[in-house]
């Protein structure tokens, strides 16, 4: 049987911060959740996808494998009180270790390269305010930007100001940000969407957003990736929840939380697709609109870095929407990257380091780390890749780690804590955690690795190749072995650090 480690967080007599209310601690989860996938990717994946059928098979994911893993990660981290090296000790013991190494590693992967993203979004909008994106900037003023120095020295400055951040402890810094950042953004999205659906001709894409054909009833890939968008955007089983749980009160409502984070993260993709679709269509032929909002563009960006500026800058009110839009997204990647730089340094905090070093360590790291994926496209579809899967796997190490403590167990003295006046997770949480998340997971890697061998048949187990799956099984084997070898020494330092914050 496996001892919880201690709640009490302390070093040398001082006791750990903690989240000063309700309201932060669901501003901080919201920030996780509500990333530029939803800005970016939801509208074009949504409208790729058949509107309407999509729409509702994203909404069934989102309890099928989203919000069991936000309440379990959620749960996990109050309990334990440690990131995810101890948290998965808490679960397996010892030999958890890798698994909870291995999760931090897949986001490490992502902030990396998710540092870069930032950085654009940083390039956007200071380009939005002072003139230079503007409704006549086309591909010109992306291709001169993406994979230059000055691409790399965005990257820069977003890592800085996101260290900044968190170097500043969790109320002052990731909860003070969270509240200023959560409440903008959605502001924010609620004027864009009420104003697009104002433009002429909006219904138009509004009508194409949530079009119904009977036939997408039948096709696997709109499931599918309905599937891969909710278990992307929400930030479920990434770790990212688990450790800012740590910082929660002790009778946080856990299941409200992961709930109300969920329902928000998709409201905030419906806001983003009804500000982004509707305007296209409004602004564009019908035809040209519809290829237009499915364009996927260089890394996913054809739509947000080279359509939008010349969409929305050419519009109504364009000097007021590109630099909204732009802070908009700047905010929502922000959030989210901050997200990740936090899990990274409290493990550090769990081996032994203070926070002000632990931060120094990461932010350096994420310079080093993401500087290929600044100066090279491929890199960067390659690090997407392989991470961006991985935060599959690391959903099934959450099922699995359960499944080891014991789901009934885990759901009966983790989840639903008698001194917490909380909702019940109802039967059917154990039964998903335990079996359908690991179903989920087979069929969603099956599906992203029958597409990979379909886009280059010769070359499908190169483990050099951008989006091949021997990349995939290189990259995460090295993490595995690595994990493995160091596994012991990290269950030890955090052994020996389990009273210290």
């Amino acid at each position: 049987m496996t001892e919880p480690f201690s709640s009490q967080d302390t070093r040398k007599g001082r006791a750990a911060e903690l989240f000063s209310s309700r309201w932060g601690m669901l501003m901080t989860a919201l920030g996780i959740a509500v990333g530029t996938g939803n800005i970016w990717r939801f509208p074009r994946v949504a409208a790729a996808n058949g509107g309407g059928v999509f729409i509702l098979a994203w909404t069934l994911f989102l309890f099928l494998w989203s919000i069991p893993l936000l309440v379990t990660e959620s749960a996990l981290g109050r309990a334990s009180r440690r990131g995810s090296l101890g948290s998965f000790m808490f679960l397996r013991g010892e030999r958890g270790a890798w698994m909870g190494g291995f999760v931090a590693l897949i986001t490490g992967g992502i902030m990396f390269y998710y540092s870069v993203v930032t950085g654009w979004c940083l390039r956007y909008l200071v380009g939005a305010l002072s003139g230079a994106v503007n409704g006549a900037t086309g591909p010109e003023f992306w291709h001169a930007f993406a994979g230059s120095w000055q691409a790399l020295a965005y990257h820069a400055a977003a890592a800085v100001l996101a260290a900044l951040v968190v170097g500043a402890g969790v109320r002052l810094g990731i909860e003070g940000s969270a509240k200023v950042m959560i409440p903008v953004l959605a502001l924010i999205l609620i004027y864009a969407a009420v104003r697009a659906l104002c433009l002429p001709g909006a219904m138009a894409g509004v009508k194409y957003l949530f079009q119904f054909n009977a036939a997408d009833l039948f096709s696997p890939r709109v499931y599918l990736e309905a599937l891969s968008q909710s278990a992307w955007s929400t930030g479920a089983g990434w770790g990212l929840l688990l450790t800012y749980s740590v910082y929660s009160r002790p009778k946080e409502k856990i299941v409200q939380n992961g709930l109300i984070m969920g329902l928000g993260d998709n409201t905030a993709s419906l806001l983003a697709a009804l500000a982004v679709i509707p305007t296209v269509f409004a602004l564009l032929p019908a035809e040209q609109a519809a290829a237009v909002v499915k364009l996927p563009g260089e890394n996913s960006t054809g739509l947000t870095f080279i359509s939008i500026p010349r969409l929305l800058g050419a519009g109504p009110g364009g000097r007021v929407m590109l630099p909204l839009f732009f802070l908009a997204l700047f905010f929502a990647a922000m959030s989210s990257f901050i997200s990740m730089l936090e899990m990274w340094v409290k493990n550090l905090i769990d081996l032994g380091l203070r926070r002000g070093k632990a931060v120094v360590i990461v932010t350096v790291l994420t310079l080093l780390g993401g500087a290929p994926s600044a100066l090279s496209g491929k890199f960067f579809d390659n690090q997407d890749w392989v991470w961006g899967l991985g935060l599959l796997v690391s959903g099934l190490l959450f099922s699995l780690g359960v499944s080891r403590y014991g789901t009934g167990r885990f759901v009966g003295e983790v989840v639903n804590r008698e001194d917490t006046p909380d909702m019940k997770p109802g039967r059917g949480f154990a039964f998903t955690l335990r079996w359908l998340i690991p179903l989920q997971f087979a069929v969603l890697l099956l599906w992203w690795f029958w597409l990979s061998v379909g886009w280059d048949r010769a070359n499908w187990w190169n483990p050099l190749g951008v989006a091949t799956i021997g990349s995939c099984l290189a990259q995460w084997g090295l993490a595995v072995v690595l994990l493995l070898a160091c596994g012991p020494w990290l269950a030890r330092r955090v052994r020996e650090n389990d009273q210290s914050y």
